[in-house]
């Protein structure tokens, strides 16, 4: 007998950052994610429940780390962390191979927050585009943070954007 299921909602993405209070002010700043809470350090230690649970994550090559939580406007929350001994260059964009590709985030001003992004030290990867040209008035972008890290931008939901019968002009 089949289970049933249902969809699952998002909680939160770790981002692994090369400086937290730059990262921190970033976010912010541009994106309008708000502090829920303010950098901090965690180090490597078993008598708490949150340095053992970071052994258990993180192994044990490591002493100390850097960690923010803050949120977006929809409660998705964003988990930034910093590691003194990580790699501090741009990851490699490689789309074709397993694992995160990207996340989404939306704004309805794509054009503004584009601008903002590039103006802080970030990248906007390709044109901003429209998705269905005369019929939908949906466009999207892919851009980078300034620590390299590839996301996109839609100006409306996911579900409207990929939707039979969505909204159109």
């Amino acid at each position: 007998m089949k289970e049933n299921t249902y969809p699952k909602s998002f909680s939160h993405i770790g981002i692994t950052v090369p400086g937290i209070k730059k990262a921190v002010e970033f976010y912010e700043n541009v994106m309008g994610w708000y502090v829920i809470m303010p950098p901090s350090t965690i180090k490597k230690e078993t008598d708490t429940a949150i340095g053992q649970m970071c052994i258990d994550v993180f192994g044990e090559d490591w002493e100390e780390f850097e960690i923010a939580h803050m949120s977006t406007s929809d409660g998705i929350g964003i988990e930034l962390f910093a590691f003194s001994h990580g790699k501090k260059e741009a990851p490699e964009f490689n789309p074709f191979n397993t694992g995160l590709f990207h996340f989404c985030v939306q704004d309805p001003d794509i054009e503004n927050l584009t601008k903002k992004i590039v103006e802080a030290g970030g990248k906007q990867r390709m044109p901003i585009r429209e998705y269905y040209p005369n019929e939908k008035p949906y466009k999207m972008v892919y851009v980078e943070d300034p620590f390299g890290i590839v996301f996109e931008i839609y100006t409306h939901s996911y579900e409207l954007t990929y939707s039979s019968g969505a909204y159109q002009k």
